[in-house]
């Protein structure tokens, strides 16, 4: 293993980079690549074969042009339907992102959690399993929310979005029986957590909001324990599409020390 090989982070838009910092606070010295697949922008509608057929895809050119240590998918639509298929592909280590049921499940007191996410999401079989490994006893009420991606998008790019935009996506979970008592709320898309605090102003300050990037995070560095790392370049993002980002956006890529853009 090389030092500077690099570890990827792999989203289909900007919602990875809610996992990015927890990563370079475990693991500060690694080099970094982020993968947005713009081009594909958003997953959530798409059907499971189309979704497979393109992270395996795109996966397999990224691994191959930019040989990582460890690619992470920091998509939990893709993780959900694809990740096993990728494993069985490549040889490089793919760390997942799914819904943080376990925690959630042990974290409410009322027994009654909810699970936003993508429409692909929330109807995977994977979801399902989870559910009755770790929500035994509790009420786990699940709703899509895929106006949520595109606000996430949008809030990145600097645009103005409303609290009332981000509650409208989110009513369905507490209209739905039960959803009153809800007292956790598992962000079960990388998207959402751009949008913690107006989702915290939606919900109100008596339910709780969770998501999956310390765990993600810990578990990358688990794996790369051991590793040396030296970074032969700075951190940059690489994305599919050929449209021009929006200043805003390059901007805020900046904050999160991806200075260079280059596309696939």
């Amino acid at each position: 293993m090389k030092p500077e090989s690099p570890i990827l982070l792999f989203d289909s838009g900007v919602g990875g980079l809610s996992i990015l910092p927890a990563v370079r606070e475990a693991l500060p010295g690694a080099p970094l690549i982020y993968a947005a697949d713009f081009a594909g922008l958003p997953y959530g509608g798409k059907t499971e074969a189309e979704i497979a057929a393109r992270v395996c895809g795109l996966l397999g050119r990224l691994s191959e042009r930019y040989q990582p240590r460890l690619i992470c998918i920091a998509c939990n639509t893709a993780s959900t339907i694809a990740l096993s298929m990728v494993r069985d592909v490549l040889e490089t280590p793919i760390v997942g992102t799914v819904p943080a049921i376990k925690p959630a499940a042990k974290l409410t007191r009322t027994g009654t959690f909810g699970i936003l996410g993508t429409e692909a999401t929330i109807r995977q079989a994977y979801v399902d399993d989870l559910e009755r490994e770790h929500a035994g006893g509790k009420t786990m009420l699940r709703h899509a929310a895929p106006d949520l991606v595109m606000l996430a998008e949008a809030k990145l790019r600097d645009e103005h979005i409303s609290v009332d935009a981000v509650a409208n996506a989110c009513t369905g979970l507490s209209l739905q029986q039960g959803g009153r008592d809800i007292d956790v709320v598992v962000l079960a898309c990388t998207h959402f957590p751009l949008l913690r605090g107006e989702l915290q102003e939606a919900f109100g300050k008596d339910v709780t909001l969770i998501d999956g990037a310390q765990g993600i995070a810990r578990r990358i560095a688990a794996l790369s324990d051991g590793q040396k790392f030296a970074s032969g370049r700075p951190d940059r993002m690489v994305m599919t599409g050929g449209a021009t980002l929006p200043k805003p956006l390059v901007e805020t890529l900046k904050t999160y020390g991806l200075d260079q853009i280059d596309r696939i």
